[in-house]
C-alpha cells in the first residue's frame, strides 16, 4: 500500500504574514467558519432492520442512539454541509432532494453530503426511490434539517489540519483461490489481515482560534457488521465505541464523525458475532482501538488559519448501464432476498442509473469525494493514490445507494458484491466515478481549463 503522500501530521500554513503583506487588498477576505450539531435519529421499534437477509424480526429496542453529526462549512461565498447518519444506508433520491432545497431555502446551503456509515443494525430506510416514507424518516429528515440551521446561525472561524494513522480492525472478505475465483471469507477470528486492506486511518481536526477542538472527523474503511442478524436493538456498532473514545481523550469537547471510507470488501474481524458470544464486548474493542488511534493522530495536528477559506464543490450525474437482464436481475434479488426483496432492498431496476458523486476541496488542501453505495477497498486507495491535493477523503455510502461497486477486475473474479444480485451497475461504474472526481479536483486546483492553452 502507497502511503499518504503528505507527513502523519499535515501542517497548513499560516495565513498571517500574507495577510500584513497584502494590506487593504486582503481586508476583506473571510477565514473558513463552521459549526457542528448533533440529533438523535433512532426510529420508535417495530421497523425492520438493515443488512442481513437471515434476520426476518423487527427491531425491539435500542442497544444505543442512532444519531446525524452535522458539520456546516462556509468560505462567505460557498456554504456546505456534511451529515454523517448512523444508518446502513444514505435517504434516497426523494428525500435528499426534499432536504437540500430546505436547507437552500433556510441556511444558504448549496450542498449536502449525507454520508451513512452502514451499521447493519439500523431500520431499512424506505424512502429509497420511491416519494413517501415512514413517519419516523420525515421526522429525521425534519431533525437534520434543523440541525443544518441550527449550525449555520453558529458559524464561527476556525483552523484546520489534517493527519493519518494506522489501525487494523478488519480483513479482506473475499478470499482468492488459486484457480483465481472468488471465495467468501465469512470471518477472521485469527485477526491476520489480509489483502487489499486499507489500514489507513485519516483523521481532520477543526479547531476554534483559541486552540480548542470543534470536530474530529475520522475516515476509514470497515463493515460494522460485529452485530450479527440474531441482533434486534438499534445501534451504530463499532462507530459508537469509536466516537466515545475520540471525544474523551480529546478535552472531552470535540463533536466526533465517523465518515464511512471504501468497506465493499472489508469486514471486522469479528464479524456477524452471536450476542450469546459476547458480541457486544467485541464491538466495544474494535471501536475503542480504532478510537485510540484516531485520537492519538488527532492530539498531534497542528491546526493553523489560513488567510482566506475557500471551499470548492460539484456534484456530477453519471449515467451508467443496469449490469444484468432486467427479469434476471429481478428474479437473482427475490431468490436472494426472498418475497420483500423490493420493500426492503429498493433497487433500481431501470435500462439507466444515474448515480451522484460530489467533489468537495478546502482551501485547495483537502480534497473529499463520495460514492453512493458499497465501493471495494481498492477505489480508495486509488483515490488516495491518484489524488492531486496534499490530503483527500474517500467517502461511500453518501448521497444514495445503489448496490455494491467492485473494481473490474474484482468483477472479472466474480463472490459476493462482485457479481451477485448485490451489484446492480454496469461494470466500471466505480472507475468512472473516480476519474470524475479526480478530473473536478484538478479543475478547483487551476491545472484544467475551459479555454485551450498555447503550445511551448
Amino acid at each position: 500500500m502507497k502511503s499518504p503522500k503528505k507527513s502523519r501530521s499535515t501542517q497548513w500554513a499560516c495565513g498571517f504574514l500574507a495577510v500584513l503583506l497584502c494590506g487593504t487588498a486582503c481586508a476583506a477576505a473571510a477565514p473558513l467558519r463552521a459549526a457542528v450539531a448533533k440529533v438523535d435519529i433512532t426510529p420508535p421499534t417495530g421497523f425492520l432492520m438493515w443488512g442481513y437477509a437471515a434476520r426476518k424480526a423487527p427491531s425491539t429496542g435500542t442497544l444505543d442512539p442512532l444519531w446525524a453529526r452535522v458539520l456546516v462549512l462556509d468560505d462567505s461565498h460557498t456554504r456546505i454541509a456534511v451529515v454523517a447518519v448512523d444508518l446502513g444506508r444514505s435517504f434516497g433520491p426523494p428525500a435528499l432532494r426534499r432536504l437540500n432545497q430546505a436547507v437552500r431555502r433556510s441556511s444558504g446551503v448549496i450542498g449536502v453530503l449525507v454520508a451513512a456509515s452502514h451499521t447493519h443494525s439500523g431500520p431499512v430506510v424506505l424512502d429509497e426511490y420511491r416519494e413517501g416514507a415512514p413517519a419516523w424518516e420525515n421526522v429525521a429528515l425534519d431533525k437534520i434539517r434543523k440541525a443544518v440551521d441550527q449550525a449555520s446561525a453558529q458559524l464561527a472561524e476556525v483552523r484546520i489540519g489534517v493527519g493519518y494513522g494506522v489501525s487494523y480492525i478488519g480483513y479482506n472478505r473475499i478470499e482468492v483461490r488459486l484457480d483465481g475465483k472468488a471465495k467468501w471469507l465469512g470471518s477472521n477470528g485469527t485477526e491476520i489481515p489480509s489483502a487489499p486492506l486499507d489500514p489507513t486511518v485519516a483523521v481532520v481536526r477543526l479547531d476554534r482560534p483559541d486552540g480548542s477542538p470543534l470536530a474530529i472527523l475520522v475516515n476509514y474503511a470497515c463493515h460494522p457488521v460485529i452485530f450479527g442478524a440474531d441482533n434486534l436493538q438499534y445501534s451504530a456498532d463499532f462507530p459508537a465505541a469509536l466516537t466515545q473514545a475520540v471525544e474523551e481523550a480529546v478535552d472531552g469537547r470535540p463533536l466526533c464523525f465517523f465518515l464511512q471510507g471504501a468497506p465493499g470488501d472489508i469486514n471486522p474481524y469479528h464479524a456477524s458475532t452471536p450476542l450469546r458470544e459476547d458480541a457486544v464486548r467485541l464491538r466495544d474493542l474494535a471501536g475503542r482501538h480504532l478510537g485510540e488511534e484516531a485520537a492519538r493522530v488527532a492530539k498531534t495536528i497542528p491546526t493553523q488559519t489560513e488567510a482566506e477559506g475557500h471551499l470548492d464543490y460539484a456534484e456530477d450525474i453519471l449515467k451508467v448501464p443496469l449490469r444484468w437482464e432486467a427479469e434476471k436481475f429481478r428474479e437473482g434479488l427475490l431468490r436472494v432476498f426472498g418475497a420483500n426483496a423490493f420493500d426492503v432492498y429498493g433497487p433500481v431496476i431501470a435500462p439507466e442509473i444515474d448515480l451522484p458523486v460530489s467533489t468537495l476541496v478546502i482551501n485547495k488542501r483537502l480534497a473529499v469525494m463520495t460514492m453512493p453505495g458499497e465501493p471495494f477497498v481498492d477505489f480508495q486507495m486509488d483515490w488516495r493514490n491518484r489524488c492531486p491535493a496534499p490530503d483527500s477523503l474517500f467517502l461511500g455510502y453518501t448521497n444514495g445507494y445503489y448496490g455494491y461497486f467492485p473494481t473490474i477486475r474484482a468483477a472479472a473474479r466474480g463472490g459476493y458484491g462482485a457479481s451477485s444480485s448485490t451489484t446492480w451497475v454496469q461494470v466500471g461504474a466505480g472507475e468512472q466515478m473516480v476519474n470524475r472526481a479526480l478530473v473536478r479536483v484538478h479543475e478547483m486546483l487551476g491545472a484544467l481549463h475551459p479555454a485551450p492553452a498555447e503550445v511551448q
